[in-house]
């Protein structure tokens, strides 16, 4: 399983270069034949100092010596994963050939972990034609689908979200922060963290909520101010200390689904779930009040009297003194006749509630069906809107592009 993750810190110095450079090709950490570097590279030695100045001569090559400096990726495999430090090269080297082409790149392996994970760090201008290297988020996402695509092909596991690497289901709340630092302080300090804080009170005001204005009532009400507004992306938590958090972050840390639309849809099925529960006790007070009617009226019948009812176990009681009395008095010699005909009453009786309950079985079969069936046309309705939104987007896009070609391409006069 390859992870393949883009470092945005501090790219846009001389220093912070150079300082990267001199990481990945510190000694103790790799050795000579775990290192390649693709593009022009005049030396015969490889150490930082020489890839930083090859890196800094072809900027000024080309005048393009500022602004973002280089891009750092590092791909990082299991430690159960099958690879070998030679094998994690040949991936980082073809890896950075089809991603980075035309780019002068330094690919690295280090080994000093309990897992292989190899460096790369590529020059952000172009040796063939000076232009400067941009990845949108979109070019994150396909860097993605390579890397799988990649890992496919060599009999690799692929990186499934939500799940670890032996294929079992990370289960909601289980801490997967990125950060090894954030990591340990949520393992052995959860109570002291206000973050931890505020995904416990999330959680517990999501589970009864219906709509977004309740929502933000009952977390101000769990001491947690709520910034969710139409124009930001993601939504803030704000305690009474003034401490943020953002829901992405509670996402990623804690593996939970309280986005803008999951809420949301949270929301409704909490509604759906109150009007289904409420519709459902009026059906069974309904069907245990006529249950009950024909059993006292099939009683009746025979001439017997009142019975008792244990609404528990729904089964009809009758004390054995009233069951004589009721033969002595109405049936005389009869007695055993007029038994078994109440005894066959009764059964009938059974049999009805019986047919009750299982029709009622089925309604709530019914119910959940249509509720799915609710909940799905909902989220359809909302992936529809969300690909119309991204392609009247594309279109506008594509609009300001052609536009811009055409005042570059219009002569001077």
């Amino acid at each position: 399983m390859a992870i393949n993750k883009t470092i945005n810190k501090r790219t846009n110095s001389h220093g912070a270069m150079r300082n990267c450079i001199e990481y990945i090709l510190r000694e103790g950490k790799t050795e000579q034949h775990l290192v390649h570097i693709i593009g022009p590279y005049p030396y015969e030695k490889v150490n930082y100092d020489l890839v930083y100045q090859s890196f800094l001569a072809e900027k000024r090559l080309w005048g393009k010596d500022s602004g973002r400096m280089y891009f750092h990726n590092v791909i990082s495999w299991h430690k159960d994963e099958k690879i070998t430090p030679e094998q994690a090269l040949e991936f980082g080297i073809e890896f950075a050939e089809k991603w980075f082409a035309g780019f002068q790149t330094v690919v690295s392996v280090h080994k000093d972990k309990d897992h292989i994970h190899c460096y790369i760090v590529t020059n952000s201008v172009s040796y063939e034609n000076g232009k400067k290297l941009h990845n949108s988020r979109k070019d994150l996402e396909r860097m993605k689908r390579l890397t799988n695509r990649m890992c496919r092909e060599r009999g690799l596991s692929i990186a499934e979200k939500g799940k670890h690497f032996d294929g079992s289901q990370i289960e909601n709340g289980e801490v997967t922060a990125w950060s090894k630092d954030k990591y340990n302080l949520f393992r052995n300090h959860a109570k002291d963290s206000y973050v931890a804080d505020c995904a416990m009170a999330v959680l517990n005001v999501m589970e009864y909520c219906t709509s977004r204005e309740q929502f933000i009532r009952e977390m101000k009400n769990a001491g947690w101010s709520v910034n969710w507004t139409e124009k930001r992306k993601h939504i803030t938590f704000q305690n009474q200390e003034g401490k943020k958090v953002r829901d992405s972050n509670l996402s990623k840390t804690f593996h939970l689904k309280i986005s803008k639309g999951e809420l949301e849809d949270e929301f409704i099925r909490n509604e759906q779930k109150e009007n289904y529960g409420i519709h459902r006790y009026d059906t069974v007070d309904a069907d245990l009040t006529r249950y009950y009617r024909q059993v006292e009226e099939a009683v009746a019948g025979t001439g017997g009297g009142p019975v008792e009812c244990d609404c528990r176990e729904g089964r009809i009681i009758e004390s054995p003194d009233k069951r004589s009395r009721i033969d002595t008095e109405m049936y005389g010699t009869n007695r055993r006749v007029s038994r078994r005909d109440s005894e066959s009453l009764i059964r009938k009786s059974e049999a009805a509630r019986r047919a009750s309950e299982v029709n009622r079985g089925k309604s709530e079969t019914a119910n959940r069906i249509v509720q799915n069936a609710e909940y799905q046309s909902v989220s359809a309705e909302k992936q529809r809107r969300s690909a119309e939104q991204e392609r009247i987007a594309e279109q506008e896009r594509a609009r300001a592009a052609r536009r811009k070609n055409k005042r570059h391409s219009e002569p001077e006069l």
